[in-house]
């Protein structure tokens, strides 16, 4: 690697860590200060339960924050290095020298890909690993969280409902089941009986949920009430809670989210999972478009035009991130010939800004 490659490598890296530090801890900031009083709900916590309560709430959630800031992070680094550059007149001298700054710009490319490849990795390794204590709330206490549970539907199509799912324990309260199968319209199901409990607590060892007083009603009244000690289900404990909230699905890596779509329980459920499926591939893929179309901006040689080239850069990142918000906001709601096409919104902001990045890319002057 040539000593400007190193020098711009460098510049880039440090405005990445400030960038990366600056938006995780202001968003991290301004969300505590609207909740501080959530953390303080509970009366019998001690001010170091509280403050643990909280560093372990937002350092889970900075991996929410830095997906959501992921591609803003990457633009912000790029306007630091190259600002530094154009203010120190450095550029002038890198063209004077007969370099090209097209070359100038491949470490900021070389790093933005690899940076890339850590976006992915927080997507579907880490987000869906702490999935469970991610959609908790401010005021629930870490490992005592406990949701209801309204039909909620398993790999077999099956339902299930209860008053309560306590988190710690793995177990549903007082639950009911209704077994399902499929009949030969798509998406219909056949209930073909209830099941009762007083409790369902999930066997690790035996990888089994455990029914406590469990009986199976039949759909014929004719049959006898039988008696049934465990529930077998592709569920997992630390599945449900991200299951229950229908918001978070985009916690899920992009093989849960298949496993979702292949249950094909409702049409626009559907949809939504193929959708979170499909921009989980084009959000990296269009942060890295979205920093092309920035960069030819940012390399001007006159540093009093520089303030106009980072103003001009962020409305380009405020214009791609609206174009891709409200891609996600229709993508489920808009139908071509009565047929719903997720994927196609999502794609769509590439294939926008990709040709203008490219573009802006050849006719810049080096």
């Amino acid at each position: 690697m040539k000593i400007l490659d190193k020098y711009i490598a460098k510049n880039f890296l440090i405005g990445y860590a400030i960038a990366f530090c600056v938006l995780l801890g202001l968003r991290a900031i301004i969300d505590l200060f609207v909740n501080l009083d959530e953390f303080t709900e509970h009366a019998n916590l001690t001010t170091v339960d509280v403050l643990k309560n909280i560093l372990i709430f937002y350092g889970l959630n900075c991996t929410l924050y830095f997906r959501d800031f992921a591609g803003m992070i990457t633009v912000l680094a790029a306007v630091f290095s190259l600002g530094k550059m154009v203010r120190s007149s450095e550029l002038v001298v890198v063209m004077a020298s007969g370099v090209s700054l097209k070359r100038v710009l491949a470490p900021i490319l070389l790093l933005s890909a690899l940076l890339t490849g850590l976006f992915v990795i927080d997507q579907e390794i880490i987000i869906p690993k702490f999935s469970r204590q991610l959609v908790r709330n401010q005021d629930d206490i870490r490992g005592e969280e406990s949701y209801k549970v309204n039909f909620l539907t398993d790999g077999k199509g099956s339902l299930i409902f209860a008053p309560a799912f306590d988190v710690k324990n793995a177990t549903f309260k007082n639950p009911t089941i209704v077994p399902r199968t499929k009949t030969n319209r798509p998406g219909i199901w056949e209930p073909i009986g209830r099941i009762d409990a007083t409790e369902m607590t999930y066997d690790k060892d035996r990888d089994k949920w455990i029914l406590v007083d469990g009986r199976f009603i039949a759909q014929d009244t004719d049959q006898p009430v039988k008696n049934v000690s465990f529930f077998e289900t592709d569920l997992k404990p630390e599945d449900i809670p991200v299951r229950l909230k229908s918001e978070d699905k985009s916690l899920l890596s992009s093989a849960q989210l298949s496993a979702l779509a292949a249950q094909k329980i409702k049409i626009k459920d559907t949809a939504q999972l193929y959708s979170q499926k499909h921009f989980h591939i084009t959000e990296p893929v269009f942060n890295f478009v979205m920093l092309l179309v920035c960069l030819p901006v940012l390399v001007c040689r006159d540093p009093k035009a520089m303030k106009t080239a980072v103003m001009l850069c962020f409305a380009l990142v405020g214009l791609c991130l609206v174009t891709i918000f409200g891609c996600k906001m229709l993508a489920t709601e808009v139908a071509f010939s009565n047929r719903i096409i997720p994927e196609f919104w999502a794609w769509l902001p590439i294939f926008l800004f990709g040709p203008v990045a490219f573009l802006k890319l050849d006719s810049m002057k080096t």
